[in-house]
């Protein structure tokens, strides 16, 4: 939302923080518009004013931080994804990240799925957001190629959207058995995967 004075933004940015916490716990079905109001401590007319488009557009909002703070939480990692050890600490940060969480809804796609099918605006916007977090695995990917640590004919997107496959189904997985265990799972499997393409003199795990 643009044109919002700094005190119109702090507002808007303290909305969706606290709604955000909100929906994560409940997810967007179990949420009405009254209780977000409620439980962020603002007003009817205010909710409206910064989200004129009622729920969808909150929900909006609340993706995008949720997935700002998803790709903040891999970093320095997710840009530098050019040698084994990167790999392995992107994974790791991965983990750490959803370990710490508490909510049920801790996907940007779990966090959205009651309402992105019936709006195709959200649905977009959410798309977007897992497109770009693709493409920065596939942009590793093709830096390990470069630098000769993947075999040539190694499909950098491809393996990228085995990665992305992975990790969406591992996050689901340990929201039904809320464990950390299913994700730590899966993201192994992947690093596996992606060394079963590595040259031989990467293989053995060498930068």
């Amino acid at each position: 939302m643009t044109g919002l004075t700094t005190k119109g933004a702090a507002t808007r940015d303290r909305i969706v923080r606290a709604a955000t916490e909100l929906i994560l716990e409940r997810g967007v079905a179990g949420m009405t518009l009254d209780e977000i109001r409620v439980g962020t401590r603002t007003s009817k007319s205010q909710l409206f004013h910064y989200f004129p488009g009622g729920k969808s557009e909150l929900v909006g909002a609340i993706a995008g931080f949720q997935n700002a703070r998803v790709m903040a939480a891999q970093e320095p990692w997710l840009d530098r994804l050019d040698t084994w050890e990167s790999w392995q600490g992107w994974r790791d940060a991965v983990v750490a990240y959803y370990r710490n969480l508490t909510h049920k809804y801790c996907s940007v796609s779990a966090l959205v799925n009651d309402v992105a099918p019936t709006d195709p605006r959200l649905a977009a916007e959410v798309a977007a957001y897992a497109d770009r977090w693709r493409e920065q695995l596939a942009a590793g990917l093709r830096r390990m190629r470069e630098a000769g640590r993947l075999r040539p004919d190694a499909d950098p997107d491809r393996l990228a959207l085995a990665v992305f496959a992975a990790l969406q189904g591992g996050l689901l997985v340990m929201q039904s058995h809320e464990s950390i265990e299913p994700l730590e799972a899966v993201l192994d499997g992947t690093l596996l995967m992606l060394r079963s393409y590595a040259v031989h003199s990467s293989s053995t795990g060498a930068a």
